[in-house]
Protein backbone atom coordinates (compact mmCIF):
# COMPACT_ATOMS: atom_id res chain seq x y z
CA UNK A 1 0.00 0.00 0.00
CA UNK A 2 0.93 3.45 -0.34
CA UNK A 3 0.29 7.11 1.19
CA UNK A 4 -1.05 9.70 -1.16
CA UNK A 5 -1.85 13.42 -0.48
CA UNK A 6 -4.52 14.45 -2.61
CA UNK A 7 -5.71 18.46 -3.09
CA UNK A 8 -8.97 19.36 -3.75
CA UNK A 9 -9.89 22.91 -4.69
CA UNK A 10 -13.15 24.03 -3.53
CA UNK A 11 -14.10 27.61 -3.03
CA UNK A 12 -14.82 28.58 0.58
CA UNK A 13 -14.03 25.42 1.98
CA UNK A 14 -12.80 27.07 4.98
CA UNK A 15 -15.96 28.50 5.77
CA UNK A 16 -17.71 24.80 5.51
CA UNK A 17 -20.27 24.02 8.44
CA UNK A 18 -19.99 21.23 10.39
CA UNK A 19 -22.73 19.42 8.63
CA UNK A 20 -20.67 19.93 5.40
CA UNK A 21 -17.96 18.51 6.87
CA UNK A 22 -19.99 15.97 7.94
CA UNK A 23 -21.18 15.33 5.17
CA UNK A 24 -17.69 15.10 3.17
CA UNK A 25 -16.25 13.02 6.13
CA UNK A 26 -19.66 10.29 5.57
CA UNK A 27 -19.04 10.37 1.62
CA UNK A 28 -15.14 9.56 2.25
CA UNK A 29 -16.24 6.66 4.60
CA UNK A 30 -19.20 5.59 2.50
CA UNK A 31 -16.77 5.29 -0.96
CA UNK A 32 -14.13 3.35 1.65
CA UNK A 33 -17.00 0.92 2.21
CA UNK A 34 -18.17 0.60 -1.12
CA UNK A 35 -14.56 -0.15 -3.01
CA UNK A 36 -13.69 -3.75 -3.55
CA UNK A 37 -9.87 -3.17 -2.67
CA UNK A 38 -7.65 -2.07 0.82
CA UNK A 39 -8.34 1.19 0.98
CA UNK A 40 -8.20 3.89 4.07
CA UNK A 41 -8.49 7.27 4.31
CA UNK A 42 -6.64 8.37 6.85
CA UNK A 43 -7.94 12.43 7.53
CA UNK A 44 -8.37 15.97 5.54
CA UNK A 45 -6.73 19.25 6.37
CA UNK A 46 -9.53 22.11 5.42
CA UNK A 47 -7.17 25.74 4.52
CA UNK A 48 -8.92 28.25 2.85
CA UNK A 49 -10.01 27.21 -0.67
CA UNK A 50 -8.54 23.76 -0.86
CA UNK A 51 -8.89 20.12 1.51
CA UNK A 52 -5.82 18.22 1.16
CA UNK A 53 -6.20 14.55 1.94
CA UNK A 54 -4.45 11.56 3.14
CA UNK A 55 -5.09 8.51 2.20
CA UNK A 56 -3.81 5.07 1.27
CA UNK A 57 -4.20 2.93 -1.38
CA UNK A 58 -3.01 0.52 -4.21
CA UNK A 59 -2.44 3.08 -6.75
CA UNK A 60 -3.64 6.30 -7.94
CA UNK A 61 -6.50 4.89 -10.31
CA UNK A 62 -7.89 3.41 -7.07
CA UNK A 63 -8.20 7.10 -5.29
CA UNK A 64 -9.78 8.71 -8.63
CA UNK A 65 -12.26 5.30 -8.18
CA UNK A 66 -12.90 6.12 -4.73
CA UNK A 67 -13.22 9.95 -5.48
CA UNK A 68 -15.89 9.19 -7.97
CA UNK A 69 -18.04 7.01 -5.85
CA UNK A 70 -17.75 9.94 -3.00
CA UNK A 71 -18.63 12.32 -5.74
CA UNK A 72 -15.66 14.90 -4.62
CA UNK A 73 -13.49 16.19 -7.07
CA UNK A 74 -9.60 15.78 -7.16
CA UNK A 75 -7.14 18.67 -8.55
CA UNK A 76 -3.79 16.75 -7.85
CA UNK A 77 -2.82 13.36 -6.42
CA UNK A 78 0.98 12.93 -5.58
CA UNK A 79 2.41 9.84 -3.62
CA UNK A 80 4.56 10.08 -0.68
CA UNK A 81 7.84 9.02 -1.16
CA UNK A 82 9.24 10.47 1.94
CA UNK A 83 8.45 12.20 5.67
CA UNK A 84 10.26 14.04 7.49
CA UNK A 85 9.60 15.70 10.76
CA UNK A 86 11.88 17.51 13.93
CA UNK A 87 13.16 13.79 14.61
CA UNK A 88 15.11 14.03 11.30
CA UNK A 89 16.90 17.00 12.36
CA UNK A 90 18.81 14.89 15.17
CA UNK A 91 19.47 11.72 12.65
Amino acid sequence: MKKFVIERNLPGAANLSCDELRDIARAFCEAESRLKKPYTWVQSFIADDKIYCVHIAESKEAIREHSRIAKIPINTISEVTTTIDAATAST
